[in-house]
């Protein structure tokens, strides 16, 4: 109620009775209060709607977050998978360059097995040989075993010496004393030193071989003279109405009576051997003769290591005293004494000085350790 109200009412008492006036308070009491509850409510319902702000509010801070955060890992995904697809294209590379590297295996492959045919062909076509057996036949157990007797040249400076013992112990014993005073007589002496002899063998040896496109070998030809034999080959084979064509050189293997004969060009070669059988005019008769293939062969791979030889020793620091044989003879004398640490001798080569440059033949039966 307002001050006018309350002064209309004071002022003029007259103009409404007690009860009205008490009625008119009551009203305006339960108005008051209705407005009392409407703003009661009214700050509820502001209340409730900044809690709801301040709850979307945080939920909005949330969201954004969240979004945010998906973004990052959707772009680490991203980059993962762009990571895996550029693995799966560079796998897919070396895959694709494997298979051109297998094919190209492959191609040299079956170049190879075309080579090894023809090799297989070349050597089921070798010359022909009369073999005549003069040994004996045996069980199995006496199956006899291939050896072979190193023949080596061994290049020797001058004052020094080569002796090869029967054996292995005497010259270890030899070795054990580095120097040794060997007596000339008439009171001379000499000091030499004993050194091993160390050989570079071939370990592995590979050979590859290949057919000759401008030789041919002639087989199947009778004993005549060799240098008419020649000549009347190459004419028949530089014909060309024989197959052949001209011919550049023409050597006879005297050991397996052969002949090697080398054109010019390289397509001559091929057809002769293809033939194989051809009749050719010696000692005035036809003669049935055999033309294949000629393999060249070249070290390919070659592997060797340092042997010692267990029976031979190498003398150094010989003076020029005396003549060679007779110095010789006194060092093989010397060290065939047990007394000296010697034993029986099977070989000795004296090199006196002066003659560094020369290379002299060793030959010994002794069988190096491979």
């Amino acid at each position: 109620m307002s001050s006018e109200e309350d002064f209309s009412l004071v002022v003029t008492p007259a103009e409404k009775s007690l009860e009205e006036v008490l009625a008119s308070i009551s009203v305006y009491k339960k108005k008051h209060e209705q407005l009392l509850q409407e703003q009661k409510d009214l700050i509820a319902s502001r209340d409730d709607r900044r809690s709801l702000a301040q709850d979307f509010r945080r939920r909005t801070q949330k969201l954004t977050k969240d979004i945010e955060l998906d973004k990052c890992r959707y772009a680490e995904q991203l980059e993962r998978e762009k990571a895996k697809l550029d693995a799966l294209k560079q796998d897919e590379t070396e895959l694709i360059q494997q298979i051109m590297y297998v094919k190209e295996a492959q191609i040299e492959e079956d170049s190879q097995i075309a080579h090894l045919k023809e090799q297989t062909d070349v050597f089921a076509s070798v010359p022909e040989r009369n073999v005549v057996f003069k040994g004996a036949t045996g069980g199995p157990g006496n199956t006899p075993v291939f050896d072979m007797e190193p023949r080596i040249v061994y290049p020797m400076i001058g004052g020094t010496a080569l002796i090869t013992f029967e054996e292995e112990v005497v010259a270890k014993k030899i070795l054990g004393m580095p120097e040794h005073q060997v007596d000339l007589g008439q009171d001379c002496r000499i000091t030499v030193e004993a050194r091993p002899v160390e050989l570079m063998m071939p370990r592995v040896v590979e050979i590859s071989s290949e057919v000759c496109p401008q030789r041919i070998l002639i087989s199947n030809l009778p004993k005549m003279d060799s240098e008419r034999l020649l000549d009347q080959l190459e004419i028949h084979f530089s014909k060309s109405k024989n197959g052949g064509g001209e011919v550049d050189s023409c050597e006879i293997m005297s050991d397996s009576w052969t002949v090697v004969l080398t054109f010019v060009n390289n397509n001559i070669a091929k057809g002769l051997t293809d033939k194989e059988f051809h009749e050719v005019k010696l000692k005035n008769t036809k003669h049935r003769v055999r033309v294949t293939p000629f393999v060249n062969g070249n070290i390919t791979n070659l592997e060797t290591h340092m042997s010692v030889c267990p029976r031979t020793v190498l003398l150094t620091g010989i003076p020029d005293v005396m003549d060679q044989e007779n110095l010789q003879d006194m060092l093989e004398i010397h060290f065939q004494k047990s007394s000296n640490g010697g034993g029986e001798i099977e070989a000795i080569l004296y090199n006196p000085p002066g003659q560094e440059v020369s290379s002299l033949l060793f030959t010994s039966g002794e069988q190096l350790p491979t």
